[in-house]
Formats: structure tokens, C-alpha cells, sequence
């Protein structure tokens, strides 16, 4: 067994040391030591999908990623979405469509559309349905959480529309 180590770690765009041993899972540090609540325990196998986080944009599962694995990697969770106290448009489209009902799913949800939208600014259905296939959902929301994601697809659209609007890149005639 390995001695912890203190780590250094970039969470939601903050810095954070941790005393951890680097085969500690990171959902476990995010969790216990940093008190982030989004990511949840679920299955402890990366099947659930319940403890997604970004890593550098890129939806993965928290509980089967060893802390050491993270280095200089920048890690956001659920809490970090928002930005100066407005929700992310994936949060605010998972609200308007009701997609939860326990919400223990949610977290992985979300983190799935955010990070399909990172790498994907256009996806069709076919994408969305692969992002969220393996995040397990019990409540049978599934239809809801479809709807939400088509629906931060729109408003990804809207703002991408919008920026490129206002920088001048595009014209648009009447």
C-alpha cells in the first residue's frame, strides 16, 4: 500500500491541496474532502454513471479515476457548471423539461450533455442517445431527460448564434 502524498489539484477553477494516497478514487476526494456533493456514489464500477465529473472537458467516471491519475488536469463537477450564480443552460434545461424526480442520476446526466456538447457543438439524436446511453436511470425519466438534452442542444445553438453575431463573423440579412 502506497503512503499519501499531497496533491495539488484544480477543482471548478479552484486550487486545492489534498493529503491522499494516489490510488484514492476521485470521487472519493471530491466528496470527502472537498465536500462537493454533485457526484454521487452509485455502483463504484463506472457503470452507473452517477459520479461523472469533466476532466478537462471530457465526461468520466469519478469513482474509477485514481487521484493520481489527475496531475495538472482541470476537474469540474456539477457545483462548477454555473457561472456567477447563473445556472449552465444544460442545468436550466433539465429543470424547465422536469427530467428528475430522486435526481440521483441527474449529476451524471448533466455532466454527459456538457461534455457531448464540449467535443460536439451539433449533435443529432443519434449523439445525444450515445452520450446518456450508460447512465442508469430507475426513476423512468428517460423521455424527460431526452427532451432536456435536445433542449441544451437549442440553447447551445442560440448562444453560438448569438456570439457569432455579435463578433461580426456573421451577417444576417432580413
Amino acid at each position: 500500500m502506497t503512503r499519501p502524498v499531497s496533491v495539488s489539484l484544480n477543482v471548478n477553477d479552484a486550487l486545492w491541496h489534498v493529503d491522499a494516497k494516489p490510488e484514492t478514487p476521485l470521487l472519493y476526494i471530491l466528496r470527502n474532502d472537498l465536500s462537493l456533493n454533485g457526484p454521487k456514489y452509485g455502483c463504484g464500477l463506472g457503470e452507473c454513471g452517477a459520479c461523472a465529473v469533466l476532466v478537462d472537458g471530457r465526461s468520466v467516471r469519478s469513482c474509477t479515476v485514481p487521484l493520481g491519475a489527475i496531475g495538472t488536469r482541470r476537474v469540474t463537477t456539477l457545483e462548477g457548471l454555473a457561472v456567477a450564480g447563473h445556472l449552465h443552460p444544460v442545468q436550466r434545461a433539465f429543470i424547465e423539461e422536469a427530467a428528475a424526480q430522486c435526481g440521483y442520476c441527474l449529476n451524471g446526466m448533466i455532466i454527459a450533455t456538457v461534455g457531448l456538447l464540449k467535443r460536439n457543438a451539433d449533435p443529432d439524436e443519434s449523439d445525444i442517445r450515445e452520450a446518456l446511453r450508460h447512465h442508469l436511470c430507475r426513476c423512468g425519466t428517460h423521455l424527460e431527460i431526452l427532451a432536456a438534452a435536445r433542449r441544451a442542444v437549442a440553447y447551445a445553438k442560440a448562444e453560438q448564434a448569438s456570439t457569432s453575431m455579435t463578433d461580426g463573423t456573421t451577417e444576417v440579412s432580413p
